[in-house]
């Protein structure tokens, strides 16, 4: 990458983790949940604001509509499971990540870092499933009360995404207000979590 697109990207991942990546204490309440000015570094679950600047906050009904009307690209930024301490390192461990049908599942991209690597890695891999298409319906989501999904919405805003929605309700609610099954997902592209920012 030449410098002055280098100098740029680190502009803009700086830009938007607001400076220094420096750990937020979580809201101690879900009302007036303010909006970061940058992507959010604290804990990934924790009360989130009712807004994203730049993209539409829907529901599941709004959702449902939209994946019926307009094939949009449905990215799941639930985190992977850990094995428990408690157990045995020779223990099978075989959790099974569930999501909405025809979602792409990216554990660890919704992750507040500032490191460049880490955010040139996600806008790669978010333009190749899009098709580089930055006018495609983009929807983000993970669980209900999870920073993760706002951080890839704002990360998509800030790629010049010019429609992106974000689902705060996640895998659960789209179950609870649809009454339809979710499906087991395969991770697609994780990201490790960079040194400046563990999960």
């Amino acid at each position: 990458m030449p410098i002055p697109r280098l100098a740029s990207a680190l502009v803009l991942t700086l830009a938007l983790a607001g400076g220094p990546a420096l750990a937020q204490a979580p809201a101690d309440s879900p009302r007036n949940v303010a909006e970061p000015t940058g992507l959010w570094t604290g804990p990934m679950r924790g009360y989130t604001p009712t807004t994203l600047a730049g993209a539409k906050v829907i529901d599941a009904g709004e959702l449902a509509k939209l994946a019926a009307s307009e094939n949009p690209l449905l990215l799941d930024f639930g985190p992977a499971d850990r094995k428990p301490p408690s157990m045995a390192p020779d223990a099978p461990w075989m959790p099974a990540h569930r999501s909405i049908p025809g979602a792409i599942w990216m554990p660890g991209a919704g992750l507040g870092s500032a490191d460049p690597a880490f955010a040139r890695a996600f806008a790669g891999r978010v333009a190749a499933l899009a098709g580089g298409d930055l006018s495609r319906p983009v929807v983000t989501f993970c669980h209900p009360e999870c920073w993760g999904s706002w951080n890839a919405g704002k990360r998509l805003v800030a790629l010049g995404y010019r429609r992106v929605y974000w689902f705060p309700e996640g895998v659960e609610g789209w179950q609870a207000e649809r009454d339809v099954a979710t499906v087991k997902a395969d991770p697609v592209w994780a990201l490790a979590a960079p040194a400046d920012q563990p999960q």
